[in-house]
């Protein structure tokens, strides 16, 4: 029998008492051409058919940074994503709008542009796709009201979280936007650990666009746009001491690996590891597994799929 309940500002899916492995679609940076929509829509058939996934996430960038930020384009992408048939949860990313000020993508304002994606992509209070489930967004607190697009779930003993944590240096030359947004952002980061620890999660996944870029030596430069991200979530991947996620797109590189060092010690912590998504031209996605009787909780499976005909 699967549960579903209200956990605070959570959504608890369990399974009996010992939830059984499952498995989800992680992938972004795509379509950027008309060729690659193509292949984006037999994806999205693909997905369709596969009845083992839970969700499928896609972490920002569904179109290139040159194309126009249309709402032409942005209602279509919603059309597109409602056609999946599993929930499916989108993290905002640059191209959508912190790039649409650029000539060649129609010089929008950026902050009008987040507005627009806020009112198309995350007005409910649920997933999108055909079949879906409830998420918990920061908007449900008044403070943090226009937020709607960070977001949180639980599923199957592991709390699953995302940010608007966009690449094109997130923002940061817009001063008032960039500064408030990173405010709630470290405050849904903090809250959502405390659930996780709170509730006995046994892993949390952090879900954002941007690659953060982690310094090799675990000291973040002072004038990183990601400084205060990378501080908040290495406090809380430290304090939490169970298996961590973050998922990242942005520089088009697939990888996993586990790049966060102490920022003190430059010790590697060995609880984090980031997957970083397939992104245009490098086509594919990744299918990700929870198994809460594995100790290491995740499994990741990169799945190149090539543009058909």
């Amino acid at each position: 029998m699967l549960i579903v309940f209200a956990l605070g500002w959570s959504v608890t899916v369990v399974a009996g008492d010992l939830p059984a492995p499952f498995h989800f679609a992680l992938l972004g940076d795509i379509p950027y051409t008309d060729e690659e929509e193509q292949w984006f829509l037999q994806l999205i058939e693909a997905f369709n058919a596969d009845q083992t996934l839970a969700f499928v996430v896609h972490d920002g960038d569904f179109k290139s940074g040159k194309s126009p930020c249309t709402d032409e384009l942005f209602n279509r992408r919603h059309a597109q994503f409602q056609g999946v048939a599993h929930p499916l949860i989108f993290v905002f990313g640059d191209n959508e709008w912190t790039d649409c000020h650029r000539e060649e993508a129609g010089k929008y304002d950026p902050v009008e542009r987040l507005d627009k994606l806020r009112e198309i992509f995350a007005s409910g209070d649920d997933t999108l796709g055909k079949r879906t489930f409830p998420l918990s967004r920061q908007s449900n607190n008044p403070r943090y009201r226009k937020f709607r697009e960070n977001v949180r779930w639980t599923s199957g003993g592991v709390l699953f979280v995302g940010l608007n944590v966009p690449g094109s240096y997130n923002n940061m030359a817009q001063k008032s936007e960039y500064e408030e947004r990173n405010a709630a952002n470290g405050a849904w980061l903090r809250e959502s650990f405390r659930l996780a620890t709170e509730s006995g999660a046994r892993g949390a996944m952090v879900i954002i666009q941007a690659n953060p870029q982690f310094p090799s030596s675990g000291a973040v430069p002072k004038r990183s746009p990601y400084r205060a991200f990378l501080a908040a979530l290495e406090r809380e991947v430290r304090v939490f001491g169970k298996p961590v996620v973050l998922v990242h797109g942005d520089t088009h590189r697939f990888r996993i690996d586990k790049p966060m060092r102490d920022s003190k010690t430059g010790e590697t912590l060995d609880n984090l590891t980031r997957v970083e998504t397939f992104g245009s031209p490098d086509l594919g996605w990744v299918k990700g597994t929870v198994d809460v009787n594995d100790p290491a909780v995740f499994r990741f499976e990169p799945v190149r799929v090539p543009l058909g005909p």
